[in-house]
């Protein structure tokens, strides 16, 4: 399974895209606007409106037409397909190829399901086959984001080939696959990049110079410091991130079998761990980009948040860190399409509650509040000496009055 932003500018076209030569800003009218006294979800990121900040993670749920076709059905603000490259016939899928780790000890089979692995590589399915269903959800869509998810060798010609290719598909932007934990790595393809600064901004060049609409680069959370990957994406040109992929896991060992899970044919491979359990690493991820954002761009270069989303209030969090959009990929999986449906409802509602009328009004707003640990010790340690200052009551017997005789005396009572 494949798996946030700061302020986007108003404008059709940002700052970062006119910089750039031969890239096209993209603006798509939006679905229907929230009614009047219902707080707006829809959001503008590199001039692409979406009725709200919900987009499918690139995954099975954006696997073909018809599970795409579903997704806009049920009001999902953007679809990113699955990730596809120029040959899909090196692309060979197992099954089983999912764990799941529930909640309950011993794996109970009723438990909760907090944690979910995958070993499943990218698209199989023949490129043109994809870029036709493409081309099909633009034409009964033409309203609607479709995001185009991409990855390739380390081949200068084979990338600008299939940036071509996926564009004339009619996409309204590019998420750049840098981050696969599993899968390709001897083709230096998905995390093999991303984890790797060099190369990453070497293909970035490539891509950049060539794509004509909005790139994001999804970034690996298997790196001691995700900011400098998404640096030197932003630097390169992309005009967003994407955050966060999988984490590198192995689920767990079948103590019956003595197997490693998933198994297959009795053995089995590290992969992508997702869900509910990894929704701290991805704000921890998250907002360590956004502040390197907010410090170092200002162009309305974007982030767009992934890891553990099941409910409004889940999104809402990456949103107040600073993402521009939250994405979801295991969540559908697990709950269905209908699931965008509750997550507006919880965030609209999270909204009312305090009395945010638009995503702009909260976006970041908790980003502010981190700081280091050497700071929180200063701020107690103030805060300490102001409460002791208080409690020490009078200075001196000139200090008491009359009509605060009673609160001055207990300003000065230990117990």
């Amino acid at each position: 399974m494949e798996s946030l932003t700061l302020r986007a500018s108003p404008a059709a076209a940002s700052p970062l895209q006119r910089r750039l030569p031969g890239r096209r800003a993209t603006s798509v009218r939006a679905a229907a606007s929230a009614s009047a006294g219902e707080p707006d979800l829809s959001v503008r990121v590199n001039g692409l409106k979406m009725p709200n900040p919900f987009v499918i993670g690139s995954g099975p749920p954006g696997t073909n037409y018809t599970v795409m076709k579903r997704a806009f059905d049920e009001g999902w603000g953007a679809v990113i397909a699955k990730t596809v490259s120029l040959d899909a016939e090196k692309v060979i899928n197992v099954t089983p190829r999912y764990a799941k780790l529930r909640a309950e000890p011993n794996g109970a089979a009723m438990g909760r399901i907090i944690g979910w692995q995958n070993i499943e590589l990218i698209s199989d399915r023949p490129l043109e086959t994809m870029l036709n269903e493409f081309k099909q959800l633009k034409k009964e869509y033409p309203d609607r984001i479709l995001i185009g998810s991409i990855m390739e060798e380390y081949n200068k010609a084979a990338w600008h080939e299939l940036i071509e290719r996926v564009e004339e598909s009619g996409v309204d932007a590019l998420e750049i696959n840098f981050s696969c934990p599993h899968g390709m790595p001897e083709r230096k393809m998905g995390a093999a990049v991303g984890q790797d600064c060099g190369l990453l901004e070497e293909v970035c060049g490539w891509i950049n110079e060539k794509a004509t609409v909005p790139v994001w680069a999804k970034m690996t959370p298997n790196i001691t410091d995700i900011t400098q990957p998404a640096r030197v994406a932003l630097k390169s040109g992309c005009e967003g991130v994407s955050a966060i992929n999988t984490i590198m896991s192995v689920m767990g060992i079948n103590l019956k079998t003595l197997r490693p899970e998933p198994c297959v044919e009795g053995y089995s491979t590290p992969g992508g761990y997702s869900a509910r359990a990894v929704h701290p690493i991805a704000l921890a991820k998250v907002m360590n980009i956004a502040r390197m954002m907010k410090e170092e761009y200002a162009d309305g270069q974007s982030l767009s948040a992934i890891g553990g989303v099941e409910t409004g209030n889940d999104a809402a969090e990456f949103i107040l860190l600073g993402a521009d959009t939250v994405q979801v990929c295991t969540g559908v999986m697990m709950h269905g399409y209908g699931l965008v449906k509750k997550l507006c409802t919880e965030l609209q509602d999270f909204m009312r509650e305090h009395n945010f009328s638009s995503i702009e009004d909260f976006r970041g707003a908790s980003l502010p509040y981190f700081t280091t640990h050497t700071d929180l010790v200063q701020r107690q340690q103030e805060a300490i000496k102001q409460r002791k200052a208080i409690r020490k009551g009078l200075q001196s017997d000139k200090d008491w009055t009359g009509d605060g005789f009673v609160k001055e005396t207990e300003s000065m009572v230990s117990n």
